[in-house]
Formats: C-alpha cells, structure tokens, sequence
C-alpha cells in the first residue's frame, strides 16, 4: 500500500475479553468486555515488564476486568499504574487496582477541557468524562519514569482529551498511545473536552519520534506507527477540505456537513461525527478561514470568511 491511500484501518482483532496475551516480550494486553461503536471490541489495558510490572490504562468500572487484571499478574508485583487520559472507558478501574496493589498511579492530572465552555453551550458532548479520577503523581511532557526492565517517558499528546498522554518505551520503540491514535478507526475529537488544533499538533509531534510500534487502547497494535500517524494528517485534512468544500456552496450548519461528509455512517456515531466537524470548524474559524455569528458552537452556522 502506497502513502497515497486511504487509511489502512485493521479490524482484525481476535483477543477475547479477560484472557492474557503476550503481544511483545514485556508487553500484555488483557481486552475489557465494554465493546461499542466508540470502544470497537472494548478497552485493552497492558501489563509491562515481569515480575515487578506497570499496569497502563486499567480500564472501566469493570470488576470482571479488574479481577482480570489481577489475575494475569498473580504471583507479581504491581509497582506503577499509568493512565493515559480521563475517560470512563479507561481510568475508573485505577482505585480497584490500586486497593489491591497499593501500587501509585501516574497521568497527567485530573479530567478538564481543552477550552473554557462557551455561554451558548449547554449541551455538553462528553458525558464519558471520569472527573473522580485524581492521579498520586502528576506527569509533564518528557518526564521519565522506570521500572523493573523498563522505562516510559511521558509524550503529551492532547486532542482527544486535554490531558491525554502517550507513554513511549524509547529503547524497544514502542509507544503506548492511548486514544490519540487507533489501528481500527479515526479518534473522536469533541470540543470542548477535545481540540483538534491539539489534536494535529500531537499527531506531528508523535511523527517526530522514533517509536514505531504502537499499542492502543482500542484494537490491534499498530506496526509503523509514524506511518500510519501520516495518514491520519492526511486523513483530517481531507476532511477539512471537504468541510470546506461544503462551505464553498453557501452557508450551512453542522448536521446539514455531517450528511453530506459521512456517507454511510452508523447511526449511533451521527452526533460524534458531528463534534469532529465542530472540532475541525473551530480550527477554521480561529485561522480566520471560516466565518460563524459569535462562538463556534454545535448549533451554530458556518461560512467562508
């Protein structure tokens, strides 16, 4: 496949719920049963290193899972708990996990927005948000944390969340992703808990490292990472051309680009899908390419400026 094509989504992905699966030597992935249009076949948490390990991401409020989880490292020593962001699909499950291990948790800190919310929005887009979650140690950009036979450093890669981060493995190049980048589908970016300024920013600043192999929270690992991490620009910025493209026949609103970008979407994905095209508006609008009557907002409509 050329660099030319469209995404190369992998929906293979054959793991079943609460069964341990060495994917790499030092790398387990355990998949939660919490499969939906938003999380494909549910959240995949990972176990790193043998003997004392860390735990990223334990996913849900989901005691099935977290006794999973538990069970896959019997006999071991729980010794760190990363969390790449503050979602109900993926942080919840982090104070089971921690009663049972007394392990410390590490993420960038508590859930917040990418933005302040505007006065006009009283619909708010992530009611996924997990705003109990509150880490022992707060991780910046570049911070380096080490284990038993392994060490991940902190990459900041908000967008999805404000407070999303990878976790990258420099000397094996891996890197544990999160939501910021899926091998079976795009990520949802949904202001104001999302940014797709952020967004595309972290997609250039993952390009940039040298990690190749990527480990997601939803679905297979992604090999050539920095590869796949250009489609994805490519892939956003088609869809702003085809947001503008729209706009170029006239004013419009949100659902009326939805239709006509998104040709054979699944129903339930319709409001997400519209949240991505207020993401990519936002943009335009801040670059002073798309003009909207005061803030850009769900509800609003939107022209050529």
């Amino acid at each position: 496949m050329s660099d030319n094509d469209d995404v190369p989504f992998n929906r293979n992905f054959p793991l079943k719920p609460g069964l341990v699966e060495e994917v790499r030597p030092g790398v387990r992935r355990v998949l939660c049963n919490n499969p939906s249009p938003f999380t494909f076949t549910g959240t995949v948490s990972y176990i790193v290193g043998k003997g004392n390990v860390a735990i990223i991401d334990p996913g849900p409020d989901d005691e099935a899972h977290a006794a999973a989880l538990l069970d896959a490292v019997r006999g071991e020593t729980v010794s760190h708990i990363f969390v790449t962001h503050t979602h109900r699909d993926h942080s919840p499950n982090t104070a089971r996990i921690k009663r049972a291990t007394g392990a410390p948790v590490y993420a960038e800190g508590p859930h917040r927005a990418s933005r302040p919310r505007f006065e006009s929005e009283k619909h708010n887009p992530e009611s996924g948000a997990d705003r109990d979650f509150a880490p022992d140690v707060n991780l910046a950009h570049g911070d380096v944390v080490e284990g038993d036979g392994w060490r991940l450093e902190a990459v900041a890669t908000p967008g999805h969340t404000a407070n999303h981060l990878a976790f990258a493995w420099p000397e094996r190049r891996f890197s544990f992703v999160g939501d910021h980048v899926m091998g079976w589908s795009t990520s949802i970016v949904a202001p104001p808990d999302g940014s797709m300024i952020d967004y595309m920013d972290s997609l250039d600043r993952l390009a940039a490292r040298e990690e190749d192999l990527y480990f997601s929270g939803h679905g297979p690992e992604i090999p050539e990472g920095r590869r796949f991490v250009r489609f994805l620009i490519r892939h956003r910025k088609a869809r702003e051309a085809s947001i503008l493209h729209r706009l170029a026949k006239g004013e419009t609103d949100i659902p009326t680009m939805v239709r006509a970008i998104y040709i054979g979407i699944d129903p339930r994905l319709t409001t997400a899908a519209g949240y991505s095209v207020l993401a990519h508006l936002e943009d335009l609008v801040a670059r002073g390419v798309v003009a909207t009557d005061g803030d850009p907002v769900i509800g609003g409509t939107y022209r050529m400026a």
